[in-house]
């Protein structure tokens, strides 16, 4: 039987979205990623978003990057997931979801999706990275995944895809890794942001998690406040909303909610070819 599927853009980070209410999907997702993410021989994507029933919650997700590895949580993917759950009539307008991150909050207008995180933890600042090439100090902090980010002065001149990989495997994010953000100020309350993905393995057009790590972090620094426009590679901005943490606590005071928009490209059917 041929595969329905949702692809979705999340400010150019794209989802492959099934919906398995019905409990029809017999593949392992983590082999159905490997298979289906793959660009120009599949049909192309930075991850995998499964929907299925929850008995507190209105759905809740396994999500699986392009590489099969499943993730804690992905914050386009959030905002994508909540909007097809309500176009399918799935969820209301305001709903919650279950991950491996915890339960997701989210509320839908339009084509603009809030969502809810939980509280970012494990806050580490001032790590010295000893790179083949440079010597970067790095913030760390969990934003329902592992972000490791890095102030620079000259985005566009940044080895993303070089340091980046070196950053995500460095002894100091051992054994799970992180992804490698690269921030620079664009203005009061702006950021631009480039992301190495874990599970990617490469740069992408944009990171949600990312775009949370990176203001929050800056603000620990004094360079922004809330609410803070963070440019992803794709040109397109998310905002993020926090609470002050004047003191750096950790966790994070109050809630960290990401506004951004998510777009549902097409819907189609998987041909049993691929």
């Amino acid at each position: 039987m041929d595969l329905e599927f949702y692809k979705m853009s999340g400010l150019g980070n794209d989802f492959i979205l099934i919906d398995n209410f019905e409990g029809r999907l017999r593949e392992d997702p983590a082999d159905l990623a490997r298979r289906l993410c793959p660009r120009r021989v599949s049909v192309g994507a930075d991850g995998l978003v499964v929907l299925e029933p929850d008995d507190e919650v209105d759905f809740r997700w396994r999500f699986h990057n392009s590489d099969g590895s499943e993730a804690e949580m992905c914050g386009n993917a959030s905002r994508c997931a909540a909007k097809l759950a309500v176009r399918l009539g799935r969820a209301g307008e305001k709903l919650a979801f279950r991950t491996l991150a915890g339960i997701i909050r989210a509320e839908v207008s339009g084509d603009r999706v809030k969502v809810e995180l939980p509280r970012p933890e494990r806050l580490r600042r001032g790590i010295s990275l000893a790179l083949d090439s440079a010597s970067l100090q790095a913030d760390f902090i969990v934003a329902g995944v592992p972000h490791a980010v890095v102030l620079v002065e000259d985005l566009e001149a940044v080895d993303v895809a070089g340091l980046g990989a070196q950053i995500r495997y460095h002894a100091q994010f051992a054994p799970a890794g992180t992804n490698a953000d690269f921030i620079s100020l664009l203005g009061p309350d702006w950021l631009g942001l480039r992301t190495y993905e874990r599970g990617v393995e490469d740069e992408t057009l944009a990171c949600g998690t990312g775009a949370i790590a990176s203001a929050l972090l800056a603000h620990l620094r004094g360079l922004v406040a809330s609410p803070t426009r963070v440019r992803v590679r794709s040109g397109e901005e998310l905002v993020i909303h926090y609470a002050a943490n004047p003191e750096g606590l950790d966790p994070w005071p109050g809630a960290v909610l990401m506004e951004g928009q998510a777009t549902l490209v097409y819907r189609a059917e998987l041909s049993q070819e691929v």
